[in-house]
């Protein structure tokens, strides 16, 4: 996983006030978590849009004063109606310590389901991957090559080396699923398979009808 480099400036006061000052001045207010202790500091907005506004997940180098610590964003919270950044939690993370962070789905391959006229529908755009720090993937690319029409990729059917992923089991992360052209040409590929069977049933009826006739008639006599 990439890393992003994050400079702060420790905070000494926490109140609302003060916190209404920080966003003036153009900085968010942050909160370090997983340490021996919470580290409360600022980043400069701009700073936090790189870090926010992209699809990339990193293990952030949060340098504050002279002490650098490891982390992963954990929660951000946006104005309702601005979307302006008004805070952002981080979880300091260890070498030796598994920690759980969401990473963006990448699909690749064409599905023959998609050939087939379906339309391939990423479900989970993220999944919750746990893993130790040097293992946590940027991305989980999933191969939908052999994914049919109608089918669908669970988390359950997904297995990587060096990381899990802990989402529900049972949660469908991609499918392939059917269009009205699709279902049409289900529909005609049905008929006509259908149809020299149903021609084979009329000759075999038509044949029993005219070997009945002749017996019909001596009966008659």
């Amino acid at each position: 996983m990439k890393t992003f480099e994050l400079k702060g400036e420790l905070r000494k006061d926490v109140g609302k006030k003060a916190t209404k000052v920080v966003r003036a001045d153009g900085n968010v207010p942050c909160v370090l978590y997983g340490g021996t202790e919470n580290v409360h500091f600022l980043v400069s907005e701009k700073l936090v849009n790189k870090l926010l506004y992209t699809p990339e997940v990193y293990i952030l180098k949060i340098t504050i004063g002279k002490t650098t610590y490891d982390a992963v964003t954990k929660a951000v919270q946006f104005h309702p109606v601005s979307d302006k950044t008004l805070h952002l939690d981080f979880y300091q993370i260890f070498d030796d310590k598994v920690v759980t962070v969401e990473v963006p789905v990448k699909v690749s391959g064409f599905s023959v389901g998609v050939q087939a006229g379906g339309r391939l529908s990423l479900i989970l755009r993220k999944l919750k991957v746990k893993a130790l720090p040097a293992n946590l993937p940027s991305q989980v690319d999933i191969d939908v090559t052999d994914l049919e029409l109608g089918k669908s990729i669970k988390v359950k059917d997904l297995s990587f080396k060096g990381f899990e992923i802990t989402n529900a089991k049972d949660a469908v992360v991609v499918q392939v699923k059917a269009t009205r052209a699709a279902k049409s040409v289900e529909a005609a590929a049905a008929a006509a398979a259908a149809a020299p069977a149903a021609g084979a049933e009329e000759a075999k009826s038509a044949e029993a009808k005219a070997k009945a006739k002749p017996a019909e008639a001596k009966e008659k006599k």
